[in-house]
């Protein structure tokens, strides 16, 4: 049986804790490999290595590190089919959207290849006589990043490239049940020519979580995950004194209006409801259709739903692979249960869907609920599956309401051909992304990704201008040289008079 390592100071590690974890390929259900679980003394001994080599790492010229990062970049894009198939291989989504995720993370890469610019300060001359003050950006220190599993390249990219562009070192605990992906990366940024210990991996569960948290030597963390955890990590970070940014769970409404493109609407959800078998932070898990447009909406869906392509994720005629692990379709399959007691009309039942050859596979197919309520559990609660309600909303005033008195306030889209309609969404929604049109509007790396409410515990999002700023303290520097000439001690606070 295949044993994943740690990854410390440019090289395997195989730790001091015996806890392993099993990681299966969920489209077989077959144990494929086992992971070493770090310990506290584990991610305390990264620290140490990562803090040692931050002191040249902080020092290098951003323009030297941005040559590592083009580097990088092209050694991903140069494997990105072996990267993808590992993808496929421990998540099980199909090989086309684990591509398409490996893309939007390597998207981040080719926005931090130019850090120079962006590390660039402000410089005001004479700000008094003969007085200049200039702010520069200088890095955090080590940085770390608590990563979940159903993008295993794509959410460790939103934060390793920037941190370490920025010049600070990282320790990365990915997910426990897909963490190959992480150790590739972590592989080829080294062959880039990464310095050792800059860029660090400890597999593990909440001891090495707990561990980071209370770590001295790690001044931030990123966390992506459900909101119960994001919010424990969002606190105790702050107890121990660490910038913290952490992502929590989603309820993303796809608002559908009587004048939209219907198909257009339905091929939007189909996609951002099901794709990832639903296990996305930016799935479309609510349709809201508003006035009359409801009963078409939903048969068009029915069909659509009923004729979904289940399969391995390597199948190139599967349009849903199958769900991370068995545990996780049991619940998922409990949340469906839950719908129908609740008095949600299940239009799609999917639960007993079985694939000849893959029987011990974590399939199941698409669900479709109609008549969902604002108070049942299913509307309210994160499924992370491939589950769509439907609810119905009288006008778009009512529509509105549900996406603004929704706790997670994550991704949300409108389907509609009114401009003044679109552009009053968008502003009046209380949402950090807002499609128009868009199923599921991803800001590109160049921007950043972040809710609000519920779903971003911290100040600042991920990625784009605002990764820079996460990962960076400023400094103000006045100066004034001498002149030669006397001068009396001034007892009053200085201005610029």
């Amino acid at each position: 049986m295949k044993i994943i390592e740690h990854f410390i100071g440019g090289k395997e590690y195989s730790g001091s804790s015996k806890r392993l974890s099993p990681v299966y390929n969920p489209a077989t259900g077959e144990e494929t490999a086992k992971v070493k679980l770090g310990s506290i003394e584990d991610l305390n001994r990264t620290a140490e290595v990562a803090q040692k080599a931050l002191a040249s790492w902080s020092n290098t010229p951003p323009l030297q590190r941005a040559r590592v990062l083009f580097k990088f970049k092209e050694l991903i894009e140069k494997n990105e089919d072996e990267l993808t198939k590992i993808i496929v291989s421990e998540h099980g989504k199909v090989y086309e959207d684990a591509k398409g995720s490996l893309t939007r993370g390597l998207e981040v890469v080719e926005y931090a290849c130019g850090i120079p610019q962006m590390l660039k300060g402000e410089f005001t001359e004479n700000v008094g006589k003969n007085v200049d003050s200039w702010s520069l950006r200088q890095p955090l220190g080590v940085c770390a990043g608590i990563t979940p599993f159903n993008f295993p390249a794509m959410v460790p990219m939103w934060m390793f490239p920037m941190a370490i562009a920025c010049g600070n070192t990282f320790i990365l605990k990915p997910s426990e049940k897909d963490p190959s992906c992480s150790i590739r990366l972590a592989e080829l940024f080294k062959e880039a020519g990464l310095p050792d210990g800059v860029f660090n991996i400890v597999n593990g569960d909440k001891e090495v979580v707990d561990a980071i948290i209370s770590n001295k030597k790690i001044s931030a963390v990123s966390f992506v995950g459900s909101t119960p955890i994001a919010k424990y990590i969002y606190e105790n970070c702050a107890k121990n004194e660490k910038r913290v940014q952490a992502l929590g769970g989603a309820k993303n409404h796809c608002v559908v209006m009587p004048d939209c493109d219907l198909d257009q609407a339905v091929n939007g959800l189909m996609g951002a409801a099901y794709g990832s078998a639903g296990e996305r932070c930016m799935a479309q898990s609510v349709a809201v259709a508003v006035g009359n447009i409801g009963d078409k909406l939903v048969k068009s869906l029915k069909t659509k739903v009923e004729n979904l392509k289940v399969g391995p994720g390597m199948d190139k005629n599967s349009e849903m692979g199958p769900l991370v692990t068995k545990e996780h379709l049991e619940k998922v399959k409990g949340y469906v249960d839950i719908g129908i007691q609740e008095g949600a009309e299940l239009i799609v039942d999917g639960r007993d869907l079985k694939l000849q050859g893959y029987e011990k596979g974590y399939y199941m197919g698409g669900c479709l609920f109609d008549k969902v309520e604002k108070d049942m559990r299913i509307y309210k609660e994160e499924i992370f599956g491939p589950v769509l309600s439907v609810l119905r909303a009288k006008n778009f005033e009512e529509a509105l309401n549900l996406v603004n008195d929704h706790e997670f306030g994550n991704g949300v889209s409108i389907f509609t051909r009114d401009g003044d309609v679109g552009r009053s969404f968008s502003s009046k929604a209380k949402i950090g992304m807002v499609g128009i049109n868009i199923p599921i509007p991803v800001p590109m790396a160049f921007h950043s990704f972040g809710g609000w409410k519920r779903s971003l515990f911290g100040d600042q999002h991920m990625h784009g201008p605002e990764g820079v700023r996460f990962y960076t303290k400023l400094k103000t520097i006045t100066s004034r040289w001498p002149d030669g000439l006397k001068s009396d001690p001034e007892f009053v606070m200085p201005t610029m008079k």
